[in-house]
């Protein structure tokens, strides 16, 4: 194969026993997506030909997250140079160069990424490149030990003399290595260390002790988090939200509060779209130009047309489709409906599984009732249509472009087209009742009140 192709390895084996958790530690959601396919997604932009993912035992739905990606297992959990060795059978014959990450560094971007792949390919052709930070507390990092041709060695801060626990340059862990070389290394790295495992961070020693040149690429701190506890989660959904904050407004959205609002890695804004304090944008969103959210809105997996105002406190679940200039007030829940161009949903009322036509009114505590303890139904609700408050549509029902519900209304058939539908209790008034109820009930209250 030509030295330009690339492949990847994501180390994604561990269970992350500080998470406690069931779920694999990769599989921890940052900005509504599993870090290691923001992983996978980074990688994709710089035309990887090949990904291999190396997972533990019984992670079914890992497998399944990282698809259509080959995936390896490492049944037992020997160290970092054995988790590389499982992806032996998938790049068996690859000779281009290969990145070795990790599943829980979510953050790392392409353009280092890309940096460490340049390194490899020129002069002198290192046959390992390996990324290099430098933290404000290096503590327990490994040191990365630099000398006139590159670097020299890896050295674990438990192992490391004092002289070298003042070098302030520190492993990540992530290397780009000459496949042509690379489980030949593996092949060699022993585990005669505390732990007994087989340590990646050995091929650099391996290749040195061989004449082959190392080298060192920086990266910043920031990106190279490793997640390995829940708090650690919260601090790259920090940095990740404050991005996507920081790409809405570049992108011509403005935030009253942005600290408030968080987003999912696939939100889409138009431009000129406000978005008052306290939204959320759950994955799956897209919103159109000119719209106007008002605070503590939810949004998921739906769709906003251009000049919409929404909220205050408004949520659109999954299938809501909010087409141009509608509005959608407040405490309004949308839900796998369509509500068409300019028509109102103002106050207090849910929309599942209908259709709101063009230009049609829903009042005040209206509801479609969409389930019948076993199936759902659809309302379809035409344009120009009116519906009173507090009414409740029983699906499966139509009702006509133009026609007119009455407020209090409980409509189980269909109504025409412009005609007018009244569907409650007789109103029955007796005047003068409210004056001998509230005497009589004033008598009763002071006999009981002589009797005991």
């Amino acid at each position: 194969m030509s030295k330009s192709k690339t492949a990847a390895i994501v180390l994604a084996a561990g269970m992350g026993t500080r998470m406690k958790s069931a779920l694999p530690k990769v599989m921890h959601p940052v900005a509504g997506r599993p870090m290691v396919n923001h992983l996978l997604a980074t990688v994709q932009t710089l035309g990887v030909d090949r990904t291999v993912v190396v997972v533990g035992p019984d992670m079914d739905g890992l497998r399944r997250a990282v698809a259509p990606h080959a995936t390896v297992e490492q049944t037992d959990r020997l160290g970092t140079a054995h988790a590389v060795a499982q992806a032996r059978p998938e790049l068996d014959g690859f000779d281009g160069d290969v990145l070795v990450l990790y599943g829980d560094t979510p953050l790392i971007s392409a353009e280092t990424l890309a940096r460490m792949l340049e390194a490899r390919r020129a002069v002198p052709a290192p046959a390992v490149v390996v990324l290099g930070f430098r933290p404000d507390q290096p503590g327990s990092y490994g040191r990365l030990v630099m000398g006139g041709d590159g670097l020299e060695a890896i050295v674990e801060a438990k192992d490391a003399t004092p002289e070298q626990l003042a070098i302030p340059l520190c492993n990540s862990g992530v290397m780009c290595i000459d496949g042509a070389r690379l489980f030949g290394l593996l092949d060699r790295v022993g585990n005669a260390n505390a732990k007994g495992e087989y340590y990646l961070t050995d091929i650099v020693a391996l290749a040195r002790a061989d004449g082959l040149p190392c080298a060192v690429v920086e990266g910043d701190e920031a990106e190279l988090l490793g997640v390995n506890s829940r708090t650690e989660l919260a601090v790259a959904e920090g940095i990740v939200q404050a991005r996507l904050r920081r790409a809405a407004t570049d992108g011509g959205a403005t935030l009253t509060a942005p600290e408030t609002v968080f987003f999912s890695h696939d939100t889409r804004l138009g431009r000129d779209v406000s978005v008052g304090p306290f939204v959320t944008f759950g994955p799956g969103v897209t919103i159109g130009d000119g719209v106007e959210i008002k605070g503590f809105c939810h949004f998921e997996d739906c769709t906003v047309g251009d000049g919409v105002i929404l909220g205050p406190y408004a949520r659109l679940r999954p299938g809501a489709e909010v087409r141009n200039g509608a509005h959608i007030g407040n405490f309004v829940e949308i839900k796998k409906a369509v509500v068409e161009d300019g028509a109102k949903v103002n106050h207090l009322t849910y929309i599942g599984d209908a259709r709101v036509g063009a230009g049609a009114n829903i009042g005040a505590g209206t509801i479609t009732c969409n389930y019948d303890g076993f199936l759902k139904h659809h309302t379809d609700i035409g344009a120009g249509a009116f519906i009173g408050s507090n009414s409740a549509l029983v699906a499966p029902v139509r009702i006509g472009d133009g026609a007119i519900v009455g407020a209090g209304s409980v409509v189980t058939r269909d109504v025409e087209a412009n005609a007018l539908t009244v569907a409650r209790g007789e109103q029955v008034s007796r005047n003068g009742w409210a004056i001998r109820f509230r005497e009589r009930m004033a008598a009763l209250k002071n006999q009981r009140k002589k009797e005991a």
